[in-house]
């Protein structure tokens, strides 16, 4: 029999262990891309950074751990990206990156709003 590769078999609903599984999926790519946008432009806003031989400071420096987050459908596991501070003078205070956004506002949930306890509500909603 012939082998055609343009064939793709789909998994039947019955085989599906977790259902929530592709939207897992989804969420951790979502994830990553915000949080590689996140990188982009913090390091975009660093760019005029330079060492003495011209190169930039701040650099992309692979991946770290992945981190659990927990979302309304279950804990996503995403890998975090590292960005490296190459100044080696040790009078200069080392810049660090630390993903504030995506991860950290689309993660933790503690209110049926979606919000993070700590923040406040919005000032529009307090009908001022």
């Amino acid at each position: 029999m012939n082998e055609d590769s343009s064939i793709v078999h789909l998994r039947q609903p019955n085989e599906i262990d977790d259902p929530l599984a592709l939207l897992r999926s989804g969420a951790r790519r979502l994830l990553e891309q915000a949080i590689e946008a996140e990188v982009e432009a913090f390091l975009a806003s660093k760019r005029d950074l330079k060492l003495a031989d011209g190169r930039d400071r701040l650099v992309r420096h692979g991946h770290g751990p992945e981190r659990v987050i927990q979302t309304g459908i279950g804990p996503v596991e995403v890998q975090r990206l590292k960005v490296r501070d190459r100044a080696a003078d040790p009078a200069s205070e080392r810049i660090r990156f630390s993903s504030l956004g995506a991860a950290a506002t689309l993660g933790a949930t503690d209110d049926k709003f979606g919000r993070p306890a700590a923040d406040p509500v919005p000032a529009r909603h307090l009908g001022r």
